[in-house]
């Protein structure tokens, strides 16, 4: 290495290093303006997913009849397994006792093997928007 090379070298290391003390970063601000419907989109979408009414899933029916049965069959239900989430649903004129919230068919028919033993009339369904 010449003396020349190693001159630039090291005149190079002082000056970034003399000159990088002047440096500084720069701050700023950001604001952002949000459409207020954004806001009540999102409150509505939480809302319906609450509800249960944006999925498309699968669950499986234990009964549909009066409401008393409902409501013992999702008691023995509970009891017995209550493995996933059961619920009665009201649609005129029956109550229905519905289990689960499945991603897909195979899920379903793999919860099914195990409530078909307590639950014979057990079935999947998809249910309608």
């Amino acid at each position: 290495m010449n003396l020349f090379t190693f001159k630039n070298i090291i005149f190079s290391m002082v000056f970034t290093v003399v000159f990088s003390t002047f440096l500084k970063a720069q701050q700023g601000e950001t604001t952002v303006h949000q459409d207020t419907l954004i806001t009540h989109l999102l409150k509505t979408q939480f809302q319906m997913i609450k509800e249960d009414k944006l999925s498309d899933r699968y669950k499986i029916q234990l009964y549909s009849g009066d409401v008393t049965t409902a409501s013992r069959t999702l008691k023995k239900y509970r009891t017995s397994l209550g493995t996933w989430t059961a619920s009665i649903k009201h649609e005129t004129p029956n109550y229905k006792v519905w289990v689960g919230n499945f991603r897909n068919k195979l899920e379903a028919e793999r919860a099914l093997e195990a409530i078909a033993e307590k639950f014979a009339g057990a079935f999947i369904f998809k249910p309608t928007k």
